[in-house]
């Protein structure tokens, strides 16, 4: 009977030593990971098992662009960021495109490969003060700045720069709009033809509309004269004194004016 006492105390207290022992091994230091000498791998990872009915512990290595050997990683353990120590280095370099915008551009002009870089910026559409006494709807020209005024309610203008006559071929009055065309066809008069023949250039009799003509996308008539509101097909000429006395403007510009303005329109030219 003193016997059986004596081993069954001898059983308990090696119990009470191994689940110490097993205590003190669960919760003591583990052993140091072991990182790749790969550095060039993007991280690695080690399952690692604790003792029996412990959780699995997983824990990420991620190389760190120009740092150390000592200190070249960061360790996520159970979720959580632990930076390590590591030397001071410069910040690492972007490696990851931006991702590109789209752009949403638009229909391009019906003479856009004929455009030519070089226009000044003050002969593009814009919004004026008036303060003059034309009513809205009325076109005015001002052939000295070079300006054509699209006359609207509430005091102000819609501005274009415009090309006109060279010298010599300058002139001023008030007309009105007779005839719109669309591409319209160029006959030029016979008096052009001779001028130009004998400068050594051969003007065509007839010359069908389209974005080659020098009368461009849209036309403006101004009453019984030969003289024209229309396109081009040379736009950097927009805002200097080249023409025969026709009104030159960007066929953007006219294709713009030709839809606000309906025949019988008044134009002043000055």
């Amino acid at each position: 009977m003193k016997s059986s006492s004596c081993r069954m105390a001898l059983a308990i207290t090696l119990t009470l030593v191994a689940t110490h022992a097993l205590a003190n091994d669960r919760y003591g230091e583990r052993p140091p990971l072991v990182v790749s000498p790969d550095l060039t791998a993007p991280w690695v990872m080690q399952l690692r098992r604790a003792t029996v009915g412990g959780p699995i512990v997983n824990e990420r290595r991620y190389a760190i662009p120009g740092t150390s050997e000592e200190g070249l990683s960061v360790m996520m353990r159970q979720g959580e960021p632990q930076r390590a120590h590591r030397r001071a280095a410069p910040p690492p370099a972007v490696t990851t495109r931006p991702q590109r915008a789209t752009v949403v551009r638009p229909a391009p002009a019906p003479n856009a490969g004929h455009i030519k870089a070089g226009l000044d910026p003050i002969y593009l559409p814009q919004e004026v003060a008036y303060n003059g006494p034309e009513k809205p709807g009325t076109i005015i020209i001002d052939t000295n700045e070079n300006f054509l005024y699209h006359i609207q309610p509430g005091g102000t203008a819609r501005r274009y720069g415009v090309g006109t006559g060279k010298p010599g071929f300058e002139w001023a009055g008030t007309h009105k709009v007779t005839q719109k065309r669309e591409w319209p066809d160029w006959r030029p008069p016979a008096e052009m033809i001779a001028r130009e023949k004998r400068k050594g250039r051969i003007l065509p009799v007839h010359m069908a509309g389209g974005p080659d003509n020098p009368l461009g996308a849209r036309a403006l008539y101004l009453g019984s004269t030969l003289y024209r509101i229309h396109g081009t097909n040379q736009p950097s000429t927009i805002g200097r004194a080249v023409s025969s006395g026709c009104i030159r403007m960007r066929n953007e510009d006219v294709i713009e004016l030709y839809e606000r303005v309906d025949v019988g329109t008044k134009v002043v030219v000055m």
